[in-house]
C-alpha cells in the first residue's frame, strides 16, 4: 500500500477543460479522465464554475512529478491570456 501512495503522490496532472458557454476552465488531479467525468456528472464533485456550464470537454493536459509543481503550473496557466492558453493546447 505504500508504494501506491508514493505512486498517486508523485503523478499529478494540470489539466485544461472546454465548458459549454466557451469559457477555459484549469484545475489539477490525479486522474484527468475521472476528473472530466466528475465535473460532467451530477454529483457535487466538480467544480461550482463547471456545473454552470455543463458539458465540458478535456483539451489538454501535461503530467508533472507532485501536486505542488502541479499548481505552481496551473497558477502560472491561470494568469495566462485566453490566446496564450489556446496557443498552449494547440501544441
Amino acid at each position: 500500500m505504500k508504494g501506491d501512495a508514493v505512486l498517486s503522490e508523485s503523478c499529478w496532472f494540470v489539466y485544461i477543460l472546454a465548458c459549454a458557454d466557451g469559457s477555459l476552465y484549469t484545475g489539477v488531479t490525479t486522474d484527468p479522465q475521472r476528473r472530466l467525468r466528475e465535473h460532467n456528472g451530477d454529483n457535487r464533485l466538480g467544480a461550482r464554475y463547471t456545473r454552470a456550464r455543463r458539458p465540458v470537454e478535456l483539451l489538454w493536459h501535461e503530467q508533472l512529478e507532485g501536486r505542488a509543481e502541479a499548481q505552481r503550473r496551473e497558477w502560472q496557466i491561470k494568469r495566462m491570456a485566453r490566446k496564450r492558453k489556446l496557443e498552449l493546447i494547440a501544441g
